[in-house]
């Protein structure tokens, strides 16, 4: 489906015509520049590639350098393929006005990393029995993991200790409450994946 590349600015609340506060996030989305039109007989999938934000040219590799020039444009950091757009040719530019106030939209980000953390933190685990009865050091332990002769093993997927965030996350039907053309920015209800300054791709 057609979508755009942004930025996440941050979140803010905006009342609702029943005078009730809702939260919502700000995104800066483009304008974003068409770097390769995809065919079906050439790439076997049709998709249009788009970039966002720019980049330094010295940090650029030559083939990219090659591939921004095809498309009459600088170096984009950020590059994201979107399907169902129609009648885009290379080198133009897309809009946040390909959304519309009050459809509901799909937002991929990558979740804050929270580093390795506990049973507790990362799957809300209550850990093991009070402080009292000889126990000291347990408040926070996983507790047992496995049987003993058999399986004689851990299972696979088991709720453990280890790497909390950081993760593509992708956040469906959230509403579009106000799109400023004037200013490439777009307000979606409700929060999404990512840190401030991070990136996101906002699908139809």
């Amino acid at each position: 489906m057609p979508g755009i590349i942004g930025r996440k600015i941050g979140m803010t609340s905006i009342y609702s015509a029943e005078g009730k506060a809702m939260p919502c996030t700000v995104i800066e989305a483009g304008p974003c520049v068409v770097t390769q039109v995809k065919t079906q007989d050439r790439d076997g999938y049709e998709a249009v590639q788009i970039g966002f934000g720019e980049r330094k040219e010295k940090n650029t590799p030559n083939a990219l350098k090659g591939h921004f020039k095809k498309a009459n444009t600088t170096p984009k950091s950020r590059l994201a393929e979107f399907k169902g757009f129609e009648n885009v040719n290379l080198g133009d530019i897309i809009n946040v006005d390909v959304f519309a106030e009050g459809e509901f939209v799909d937002v991929v980000g990558t979740s804050k990393g929270k580093g390795f953390q506990g049973v507790v933190r990362r799957h809300n685990f209550a850990g093991v029995g009070q402080a009292t009865h000889g126990q000291h050091n347990r408040l926070r332990a996983p507790g047992a993991i496995g049987a003993c002769s058999y399986p004689a093993r851990v299972f696979k997927g088991m709720r453990m200790a280890g790497q909390m965030g950081n993760k593509r996350v992708m956040m469906e039907n959230l509403q579009v409450l106000k799109v400023m053309t004037d200013r490439n920015m777009i307000v979606i209800k409700g929060s999404i994946p990512g840190a401030k300054g991070s990136t996101v791709l906002i699908e139809k």
